[in-house]
């Protein structure tokens, strides 16, 4: 066996392990382990190679930026369950329900919302279709486009920020993940757009196929409408508020967020509980003003874009101000938590949402420590080097690279998750993408827009399973399978839309020097050594990751050399 046919037997021998069903995280573990002890055997590297695995797995564990991943699914995981969706679709229903489609563009609507603020694909799926499938069916909608929709507008939250597959591409392309929000906002807006102009079109070509809701359907008209929408639409604007806004402002890391994230679902989960008593709700309402003035706060002291005597009291009145906030705020949260400790529906609401988190969390754990053992191992053996020289040797440079590697997500998107191609597949496209010159946060938006294909196309699109096991018996799984192309088309319509315009994502980042956590590891070489007055714990922490990523590239390159 010669030293290039390693890189290649490597990869297709992960292919053909996951075509078998084995899991995802132990193949890619079994398949590095297996090869690496063939090339020590062969002499193809030396044993000191994976002296640098140990070390790369506590990095992984120790990665700061990964604790996002477990808090936002805690908060999805909470509005799941809470009835925050039921609300808005009921309200948005109700709002478009003269209009042709009504329903189907308040799906679209209310899945953006839901996205915003859950992060999860499950949560916005399952919700919309047990409300609003039957109603759909109901009232005379064309069934494959009630499923179509339904399944579509539930993965707008891969896009959407505070997208979990955001935070994961970012950390996987060394990048900052409020760069990352931002470079999304301008496709999510897109994508929404495009949902709804098709239902616009197909009201006009095909209008038997989504009549409007008859009168005596709408039972909210005027003022009680209008305050129903905005009960249900309000809360949620301001926890997208508080999480994102935060994190793109440099007022939070992503952990920080996410973690606020956390908290103010439980506070939603509380306002729309008919179990909680009035003190209770009062709290929470409390808790959660508490949290928008202390976001408010630190959003105007200093902010460039305010006149210099506002921004300069905000500055004053920010340390005064926000300790009595954070006395109220724990009061408030720590009275709520009493309270649904109390009651039987929210313990085991949050229960549940935590026994979630916990398994998708191990979940990611397993997979990354499986991609490290393999992504050690294949570059041992010039695996990188053999996908540079593959995939920079295509024809068309730049576009060719960029049809491509679309092409290739979204074919294996018809076999892997998103979490299983992010910390496979990305690793090994972002060095060739970087040194082709592509802007690494517009890239990992591409891929984002283009993974949301994952969840759609059959055979394995989750989206499809969960739409099929909450769906009637007389829905056909031929209708929601059908149902979901003219979707798909409408997504990579948006990745090419991205890859003709690339300032929809770039006009949204900020062009400053300021490195946001998550950053690459060129960035984080130029923050301040643990020795330099004034270094946070934080700063501190990333020197030291810093300094073990170098030594552990510095010993692979001294191996390669040696060969």
């Amino acid at each position: 066996m010669t030293r290039e046919v390693m890189a290649p037997l490597m990869f297709g021998g992960l292919i053909i392990f996951m075509l078998i069903g084995y899991p995802v995280a132990f193949s890619l573990a079994a398949v590095g382990l297996f090869f690496g002890f063939i090339g020590i055997e062969l002499g193809f590297f030396q044993t000191a190679l994976l002296q640098a695995l140990p070390e790369r797995v506590f990095g992984i564990i120790s990665n700061d930026l990964l604790l996002a991943i477990p808090f936002f699914t805690f908060m999805g995981a909470i509005l799941e369950r809470c009835g925050l969706a039921e609300d808005l679709l009921d309200s948005m229903g109700q709002l478009f329900g003269p209009v042709r489609g009504g329903l189907a563009y308040a799906v679209i609507i209310v899945g953006a919302i839901l996205g915003a603020i859950t992060g999860t694909v499950a949560a916005s799926v399952i919700a919309m279709g047990i409300i609003s499938l039957p109603i759909m069916m109901r009232y005379g909608y064309n069934m494959r486009l009630a499923t179509g929709v339904i399944a579509a507008s539930g993965t707008i939250t891969q896009l959407i920020p505070p997208s979990l597959v955001l935070v994961v591409l970012a950390d996987q392309l060394g990048r900052s993940v409020g760069d990352m929000y931002a470079g999304a906002i301008g496709p999510s807006i897109v994508q929404v757009l495009l949902f709804c102009a098709y239902i616009a079109i197909l009201s006009i070509v095909r209008p038997q196929d989504m009549p409007a809701l008859p009168p005596e359907a709408r039972t909210l008209t005027g003022w009680p409408l209008i305050r129903k929408c905005l009960w249900g639409m309000v809360p949620s604007i301001v926890l997208i508020f508080l999480v994102l806004g935060t994190i793109l402002m440099g007022l939070a890391t992503p952990t920080e967020g996410g973690a606020m994230g956390a908290v103010g679902a439980i506070v939603l989960a509380v306002l729309h509980s008919q179990n909680f008593s009035t003190r209770g709700k009062y709290a929470a309402f409390v808790a959660l003003v508490a949290m928008v003035l202390i976001a408010l706060l630190s959003l105007l002291a200093g902010a460039p874009w305010l006149p210099a005597a506002i921004a300069d009291a905000a500055t004053a009145t920010q340390g005064f101000a926000e300790k009595p906030l954070f006395v109220v705020f724990y009061i408030g949260l720590v009275l709520v938590l009493l309270e649904a400790v109390i009651i039987t529906r929210l313990r085991g609401l949050i229960t549940e949402a935590a026994q979630s988190t916990m398994r998708i969390s191990s979940m990611v754990i397993f997979i990354l420590v499986g991609s490290t053992v393999f992504g050690l191992v294949f570059r041992g053996v010039d695996g990188d080097l053999w996908i540079e020289h593959l995939l920079t040797s295509l024809p068309g440079g730049v576009v060719g690279f960029l049809i491509f590697v679309n092409l290739f997500v979204f074919f294996l998107a018809f076999f892997l998750d998103y979490f299983e191609i992010a910390f496979i597949i990305i690793p090994l496209l972002a060095p060739v993408a970087d040194k082709l010159g592509i802007d690494l946060i517009w890239f990992g938006v591409l891929l984002g827009a283009n993974l949301q294909t994952s969840f759609m196309h059959p055979p394995f699109g989750f989206a499809l399973f969960y739409l099929r096991g909450i769906a009637p018996k007389e829905v056909k799984s031929s209708d929601i399978y059908w149902g979901a192309i003219p979707w798909v088309v409408l997504q990579l319509i948006l990745v090419s839309i991205v890859i003709a315009f690339p300032g929809l994502v770039t006009s949204f980042i900020d062009k400053g020097p300021t490195a946001a956590p998550g950053t690459s590891i060129e960035i984080q070489m130029q923050t301040p050594s643990p020795d330099t007055p004034g270094a946070t714990d934080a700063e501190k922490a990333t020197h030291e990751r810093s300094e073990e990523d170098n030594a552990a590239a510095d010993l692979e390159k001294a191996i390669r050399n040696s060969k």
